[in-house]
C-alpha cells in the first residue's frame, strides 16, 4: 500500500474517530450549509454536482463573533460577517487543488465550523479562519480551540495586514494560548515543502485582491512587509499557521482573474496544498 496514497485519509479519519472517543459519547456532526458571504461570493459559486458526496477530508472554515467594523455587523451566526471572507469560493478552488494534486478524498464543499455547536469542531482536523483579526472570540470559544488544536487540529489564519490588526489578531490569539510563543517561520520549515518546494515562501506576499483593484499596491496599511508565523505543540509540529501581511485566500479566489498576479496565485494554490497535507501527515 502506497503510503503517500493512504496516510493522509487514514490521519484524517484517525484524528477524528480519537477526538470523538475522547469526548465521550459520540454526536452527529452538523449538516453541510451555506452562508451569505459579506463579498456576495456564494453568489458566484455553484454547488459542485457532488457536493452531497462524503469525503475522508473536509476544508472546515472557521465562524467567529467580530468586532464592529462597519459592514461587518450583524448576527455572525447567520454568515455575512467577517469570518465569510474568501468563503466559499476560495474554499473550494482550495479543493480543487488537493483533488488535482493529491490522491487524498476531499469533499467538494467547505463546512462552516461554530465553535458553540457543541463537539462539532472534532469532525474537521482542518480549518481556516479569514479575516484574522477581526475575530473575538469568547471565553468558552478560546477554550474549546485550544483543546481541538492540543488534541491535533490545524486552524490557517490568513487575510490581514497592518500592525494594529496583528495587535487585535494576537489579543484574541493570547486567549487560546496564553503561554505559548507565536515564532517567525524559516524557510526550510517543513511546512514550505511538504508537497511543493516553496524555498524562499517567507520573502513572498500574497496580494489583497482590493489593494490591487484599487491601484494600491497589494497590501493594506502598513502591512508592506510579509510575515510568516506559527505555533508549535510540545513535540515541536505546527499547529496553527499565521500568513499576517498576505491574503493567501485572495489568491485561490481570484486565480482564474487575469487580473490577479499569476505568481502569487500559483504560489497560493501550492501553499494550500502544502498547508492541508503538512496538517494531515505530521
Amino acid at each position: 500500500m502506497d503510503p503517500w496514497i493512504s496516510k493522509p485519509c487514514i490521519h484524517a479519519l484517525a484524528f477524528a474517530a480519537a477526538l470523538l472517543l475522547a469526548q465521550g459519547p459520540a454526536q452527529a456532526q452538523r449538516e453541510f450549509r451555506v452562508y451569505p458571504s459579506f463579498e456576495g461570493a456564494e453568489a458566484d459559486s455553484p454547488l459542485p454536482e457532488d457536493y452531497a458526496v462524503p469525503g475522508e477530508l473536509v476544508i472546515g472554515r472557521l465562524m467567529y463573533p467580530s468586532r464592529g467594523f462597519g459592514w461587518f455587523g450583524g448576527d455572525w451566526t447567520q454568515g455575512g460577517t467577517s469570518w465569510t471572507d474568501d468563503y466559499p469560493r476560495g474554499d473550494r478552488t482550495l479543493v480543487q487543488m488537493l483533488r488535482r494534486f493529491t490522491q487524498t478524498h476531499v469533499r467538494a464543499v467547505e463546512q462552516p465550523v461554530n465553535l458553540d455547536d457543541g463537539d462539532d469542531v472534532y469532525h474537521w482536523p482542518f480549518m481556516i479562519v479569514g479575516l484574522a483579526s477581526a475575530w473575538e472570540l469568547t471565553d468558552d470559544q478560546a477554550a474549546r480551540l485550544r483543546d481541538y488544536l492540543l488534541r491535533g487540529g490545524f486552524l490557517f489564519c490568513d487575510s490581514f495586514f497592518d500592525t494594529r490588526d496583528w495587535l487585535v489578531f494576537e489579543e484574541g490569539m493570547r486567549r487560546v494560548f496564553p503561554d505559548r510563543p507565536i515564532v517567525d517561520l524559516a524557510d526550510d520549515h517543513p511546512v514550505f515543502h511538504t508537497v511543493f518546494d516553496l524555498p524562499h515562501m517567507t520573502e513572498v506576499q500574497i496580494p489583497n485582491w482590493n489593494s490591487l483593484w484599487g491601484g494600491g499596491p497589494g497590501y493594506l496599511g502598513n502591512g508592506a512587509i510579509p510575515r510568516w508565523r506559527g505555533i508549535h505543540d510540545d513535540s515541536g509540529l505546527l499547529m496553527v499557521l499565521i500568513a499576517f501581511n498576505n491574503d493567501v485566500a485572495d489568491g485561490w479566489q481570484w486565480a482564474d482573474d487575469p487580473r490577479y498576479p499569476a505568481d502569487e496565485a500559483n504560489l497560493s494554490l501550492r501553499l494550500g496544498v502544502n498547508v492541508v497535507m503538512y496538517a494531515l501527515t505530521h
